[in-house]
């Protein structure tokens, strides 16, 4: 069962009892989607561009989607929005989450138009948005695309260590473009090491409210470990 439940800046989050975890930060779910995934993420990445290809992991609520939705029709950008969900939500519990506050409500009524279509395939939710939200697990996912940007939202590692094995990051990282971001909330030397292994370079930058540090980490245009990795 997910109980809606309020954070620290006034946003609501869900807390799922059968994982045991919030699906956001407790310290402020808008906040910190904005930090992690706008931010560090969908900003940096997407500088210059006039079309943007994002894979989430991890769907959830539809924050993350909706803020980017906003901020590349705000800047004329593209956007292809694929969210991989093992476990969707029901559209009127996301309807709940108070979430119509924060973008505009074109943006937010055609999210919830799409969003049961979304689940069995890509709906147009406007002339710069594509979404698509595949009904698997990250493990059977496959694709030709390859992404300019990879949000890993998976619940954390002591709920859920099975989403952050090595062989479960090098799959994500897979469908990577190169040259293209992959960002996460979590920071680990474990986590670290995973997406060395797979030919990027990392940064470590300012967590969200409730966390001192967070990862993004930029695939290499050429593939070479003896020269891409840094400590």
């Amino acid at each position: 069962m997910n109980i809606i439940t309020p954070t620290a800046d006034g946003s609501n989050t869900l807390y799922n009892e059968t994982i045991g975890e919030h699906y956001h930060s407790k310290h402020g779910a808008l906040q910190e989607s904005k930090h992690v995934f706008i931010d560090a993420g969908l900003k940096f990445a997407s500088a210059g561009k006039t079309e943007i290809s994002i894979l989430e992991v991890g769907f959830g609520t539809g924050l993350n989607f909706i803020l980017s939705h906003q901020y590349c029709t705000e800047n004329n950008i593209k956007l292809h929005y694929t969210s991989i969900e093992a476990y969707p939500l029901a559209r009127n519990l996301i309807e709940q989450t108070g979430y119509e506050a924060y973008v505009p409500k074109e943006i937010w009524a055609s999210f919830i138009a799409n969003y049961d279509a979304a689940l069995k395939g890509t709906q147009s939710l406007s002339p710069l948005c594509n979404l698509e939200i595949p009904h698997i697990q990250l493990a059977d996912f496959q694709s030709t695309r390859k992404f300019d940007i990879i949000y890993y939202d998976a619940f954390s590692v002591q709920h859920q260590a099975e989403m952050w094995s090595d062989e479960i990051i090098a799959h994500a990282c897979s469908f990577l473009k190169a040259g293209g971001t992959f960002v996460t909330y979590a920071i680990t030397g474990k986590l670290k090491r995973a997406v060395k292994a797979n030919g990027c370079m990392i940064e470590k930058l300012p967590g969200a409210p409730g966390k001192r540090e967070m990862l993004r980490a930029i695939k290499a245009v050429e593939d070479n470990s003896d020269t891409i990795y840094t400590t």
